[in-house]
């Protein structure tokens, strides 16, 4: 195979028999002399391109003095560039040193090609940021693709992010729209009961804020950040049960109406009333002697946790023939229930004790509140619930009659602004994917950096607005 240089500058071509070959590859001023292959160390080939590098005339005036500088050294220099199919690809040269002989003045020939920081060249450079930028792939991906080590990868996609979402590399920059609805969610940011706290906008998804902890100080530096301004258009916040997060808001926005949606009350009763309710009804039947009853409690947190629609479905599902992952409890779970069906198994649980019947009350009560419209009608249903609750005597469910109690307010405002979790809980899972896909991020700045990228729209690299009409 013999490589030649065409006419235009920057332009690397090569010839097999009659067929003609160019590579786009905007190496403007570099002359391609000679051609050698070679096997890297990882075992892949790589195609080096020798050859000469033009010096503009107007690059020989000295920027002191004005006199003309002499070429005094030609050190040489290799650039990492594109891939060409599975080969790795260098552009080796001489990198003129230029000296004034009557100021001293002494710099390096420019290189229009070459990256800002990097020993790659400007198309290596870009074509790595499209590939981060997309977020498709991880930077280990990336990195075999392009070549280039894992911590060039990962300086390249962090200068990405700065440029794209701080100011001066550090500053964040502050929201482009103003945003009526908030949501606030903590996440595990590290082993070892180490959290951060996330502030996003409800209405786009997109993250606005995110600090280390959970505790009011990153309410009050999210608003410092914004600006109260900014703040005034902020009717009602999603959030949790953490009081911090409440009393932030009311002590420096007493307007905004914190909002406890329905997956937080209903996680609240499943992991805290229904669970412990189970067990404790368990070690009473044992005690009492009443095996076969205690017997057919065991793996039925599923069951008592679910909804009736989503029984009704696991059984239709089951009809079906359809089956969950092998290995898994759900999927055991569904053996033990399938002759008999879900919602079957459901009913005979509620027959056979009070208490459970209680919980299904309370569960289909919860639903329906959640879907009225008008404050004072949850209000309402709400108190009905508590009232139950506390009728029951049971501790568990008397715990839950106060959290209601405690936090009515903001879950009847659920009715006036439909709100939920759902965005911070899918942001949340979109989270934890790419720690795993990353094998995690030491590095908390690159990591929140991520995830303000991937609350983002997907990357489009010739977005329709951008294209020519035809």
């Amino acid at each position: 195979m013999q490589y030649i240089r065409p006419e235009a500058d920057g332009q690397l071509a090569f010839t097999k028999s009659t067929e003609f070959l160019m590579i786009p590859s905007c190496l403007y001023g570099f002359h391609n002399t000679e051609t050698s292959v070679h096997e890297a160390v990882s075992g892949r080939t790589v195609v080096c391109y020798h050859g000469t590098l033009d010096i503009p005339p107007e690059e020989l005036d000295c920027p002191v003095c004005g006199a003309r500088m002499h070429v005094n050294q030609h050190p040489e220099i290799a650039l990492w560039h594109l891939c060409i199919g599975g080969c790795l690809s260098r552009v080796v040269f001489p990198h003129n040193q230029l000296r004034c002989p009557e100021c001293g003045e002494t710099h390096s020939q420019f290189i229009s090609f070459k990256a800002d920081g990097h020993r790659i060249t400007e198309e290596l450079y870009q074509y790595t940021r499209d590939l981060l930028a997309h977020g498709t792939y991880t930077l280990k991906q990336v990195s075999e693709i392009t070549g280039l080590g894992k911590n060039i990868v990962k300086a390249i996609d962090k200068k990405r992010l700065q440029d794209e979402y701080t100011i001066d590399g550090r500053t964040l920059r502050k929201p482009e729209h103003k945003a009526r609805f908030l949501g606030i969610d903590e996440f595990k940011l590290h082993d070892g009961y180490r959290y951060a706290t996330h502030i996003i906008d409800m209405e786009r998804g997109h993250v606005l804020w995110i600090g280390h902890g959970k505790k009011k100080q990153v309410v009050y530096d999210f608003i410092d950040h914004v600006g109260m301004d900014w703040m005034e258009s902020v009717e009602a916040v999603a959030c949790d049960m953490n009081s911090d997060f409440q009393e932030a808001f009311e002590e420096r926005c007493e307007w905004i109406q914190p909002v406890f949606d329905y997956f937080h009350i209903v996680k609240n009763f499943n992991d805290k009333v229904v669970s412990e309710v189970r067990h404790d009804e368990q070690k009473r039947l044992t005690k009492e002697r009443k095996f076969e009853a205690a017997k057919a409690l065991k793996r039925t947190r599923y069951i008592l946790t679910s909804s009736r629609s989503t029984l009704q479905r696991k059984d239709q599902e089951a009809a079906e023939g359809k089956v969950l992952s092998k290995g898994s409890d759900l999927f055991k779970k569904e053996e033990v229930v399938r002759k008999s069906g879900y919602e079957a198994k459901y009913d005979a649980l509620l027959a056979e004790n009070q208490l459970l019947f209680t919980l299904d009350l309370i569960k289909e009560s919860l639903s329906e509140a959640y879907r009225q419209t008008s404050e004072p009608v949850m209000a309402k249903k709400l108190i009905q619930i508590i009232d139950i609750c506390f009728a029951t005597g049971n501790k568990h469910l008397r715990w839950f009659g106060r959290l209601l109690e405690n936090h009515f307010e903001g879950i009847i405002a659920h009715a006036t602004y439909r709100i939920s979790a759902g965005r911070i809980e899918g942001l949340n899972n979109k989270i934890k994917t790419l720690r795993r896909q990353g094998y995690g991020y030491p590095d908390d700045e690159y990591f929140f950096l991520k995830i303000f990228d991937i609350s983002r729209r997907n990357y489009e690299r010739n977005p329709a607005s951008h294209r020519k009409s035809d």
